[in-house]
């Protein structure tokens, strides 16, 4: 199996102005760590998707939690990477609920839920695919195997792009980076100049 993601990623993360500004300069982004984030624990980044960040940023904004929304952009080379969109990191994935499973049941605990925040979004509290993947990351390390710098995963979200559709409004491919030096650089995005055409 070839794990390592063969191009170089151009990816966008959703942020406040003053955190774009600040690691522009050289400052690190902050690991989320949350139990329920889509692909376990890492630096968040939405694939070549640039609106979507803001979109993100602006909810955010709306909750309260950043002040001024903001993107910044970010190259990123994947290396080893969980990359969920082939088949065979699925089959990683699925040994790795077993994994849980076995681990969860001798110790007589409960295994954790994706849960919806609303009918029409899909599962947006990612628990159990949170603590899946951190158990393949833990099996690894455990193991000496090689580890993962990436997981990259297709989420399906949002309501339908139009009655009958299969594609809904916030589909998206979102990189979670486990390895910081998998982020080459970043920069903030310059807006397009509209005397030429967009490439």
């Amino acid at each position: 199996m070839r794990n390592n993601y063969p191009n170089l990623v151009i990816a966008y993360h959703g942020c406040d102005e003053s955190v774009r500004d600040a690691v522009v300069m050289g400052q690190e982004l902050k690991r989320s760590e949350n139990p329920y984030d889509w692909l376990g624990n890492g630096i968040y980044f939405w694939e070549n998707d640039e609106q979507r960040a803001m979109e993100w940023a602006v909810a955010l904004s709306k909750k309260g939690k950043i002040r001024k929304p903001s993107v910044l952009g970010a190259v990123l080379d994947l290396g080893r990477c969980l990359n969920l969109t082939e088949r065979e990191s699925i089959d990683v994935l699925a040994l790795g609920y077993e994994i849980l499973l076995e681990k969860i049941t001798e110790n007589g605990g409960s295994m954790p839920e994706n849960r919806n925040l609303r009918d029409d979004q899909g599962w947006l509290l990612r628990e159990r695919d949170c603590a899946v993947i951190e158990q393949i990351h833990e099996y690894v390390r455990a193991n000496g195997l090689p580890a993962y710098d990436s997981v990259r995963g297709l989420f399906q979200e949002g309501e339908s792009a139009y009655p009958g559709s299969g594609f809904k409004k916030k589909t998206h491919t979102q990189i979670c980076v486990v390895n910081p030096n998998c982020i080459i650089g970043c920069f903030i995005p310059r807006g397009i100049d509209p005397e030429y055409p967009q490439p």
